[in-house]
């Protein structure tokens, strides 16, 4: 194992490695991706200034600083950090791969996995967070924060492990029959490992939001009609831009991980798959957050420095405010029905 480390900083190995399961001008990965790189750069441009936007919308507000904003914010976080690590990615492809030592070859390709790991996982913590809120009979009991606490470090700690299982040891330095095409340094048994995570993420978020469903069309009829036309609507979204997303990387690391040595030229235009994956941390914050007018008011705030957005809210304050669809006085029925755990806290945003 010793030996194994000590390659690490062996940058010949990246070419050994490259050349073994690429070949031709495919073995310099990047050399004919100029203009593609320069539009993935702009799209990583893009999702930080987004997410970014989210972040700082649910700071500065106090309205937003309820445990699913937390949990919309922790997203935006996870999918800026996406967007910072593939940016760089990009930066130090081509033919700045073979000036990389392994170790900074891991790291690179590590980071990526594992911040878009953490939006994966995000998504899931929310998918949680909506199945207790709804079926649990105090939804604003004493163990929301720490279960609030306990989803976002285990969403960090289980990416954060995924990402660097290969610089730890699971990789193909050892063995050059176990490399991946797309990542050749990864074992092809670690992808499959992740392909296997993911999808049992997608399986479980869909379960969860079948039993929110099923939940909300069993409550009173007064409510169940909107609240359930709403709630299928963003589900919808939400699953249909994962799978969009995801699907086409999701296969190509399937194809990787089946495919023999040089025998699936498909596997060399893989970085346009990954960049399609990645239009889903752009993606997040449309569906998780402009769905609320309230978020949308904040955003405007923001972008116009607070100027224009301080005058809106003082003429609020002095006149009638204005009831919006997200408002929390809209969240409370007109009759009220204690036992009903769809109305029991507003979703709007989810």
């Amino acid at each position: 194992m010793g030996s194994i480390y000590k390659e690490y900083f062996n940058t010949e190995k990246i070419r050994e490695h490259y050349n073994y399961t690429k070949e031709g001008s495919e073995s310099s990965p990047g050399t004919s991706y100029s203009a593609v790189s320069i539009l993935i750069v702009v799209l990583c441009c893009f999702i930080v200034l987004e997410n970014l936007l989210v972040l700082i919308s649910v700071g500065r507000n106090k309205k937003f600083h309820s445990a699913m904003y937390i949990f919309i914010g922790n997203l935006a976080a996870s999918d800026l950090l996406a967007g910072l690590a593939f940016m760089a990615n990009i930066l130090l492809s081509g033919a700045t791969t073979f000036k990389l030592t392994p170790v900074q070859w891991f790291v690179r390709e590590g980071t990526a996995f594992a911040t878009l790991a953490a939006s994966v996982f995000s998504l899931l913590a929310i998918a949680i967070e909506r199945h207790v809120a709804i079926t649990k009979v105090k939804v604003y009991s004493s163990d929301k924060n720490c279960r609030m606490v306990l989803l976002i470090g285990a969403c960090w700690v289980i990416a954060a492990a995924i990402g660097s299982l290969p610089i730890m040891g699971w990789n193909c330095m050892s063995d050059l029959r176990d490399c991946s095409t797309v990542l050749p340094l990864y074992s092809k048994r670690y992808l499959l490992f992740v392909i296997t995570i993911f999808t049992l993420i997608l399986l479980t978020i869909v379960g969860l939001y079948s039993r929110i469903y099923c939940i909300v069309r069993s409550s009173h009829a007064e409510i169940a009609s909107a609240q359930t036309l709403a709630l299928l609507k963003t589900v919808t979204i939400v699953l249909g831009a994962f799978i969009v997303c995801w699907l086409p990387a999701f296969i190509i690391l399937l194809v990787d991980a089946s495919c023999p040595v040089r025998d699936c030229r498909i596997l060399y235009k893989a970085n346009y798959f990954f960049s399609f994956a990645t239009l889903n941390s752009a993606a997040n914050p449309i569906i998780y957050t402009l769905r609320s007018k309230d978020m949308r008011r904040e955003f405007l705030r923001v972008l116009c420095c607070g100027g224009a957005g301080q005058r809106g809210r003082a003429a609020g304050r002095r006149g009638r405010p204005p009831r919006t669809s997200s408002s929390p006085e809209r969240c409370t029925p007109r009759h009220e029905l204690p036992t009903s755990p769809a109305t029991r806290e507003c979703t709007t945003s989810v």
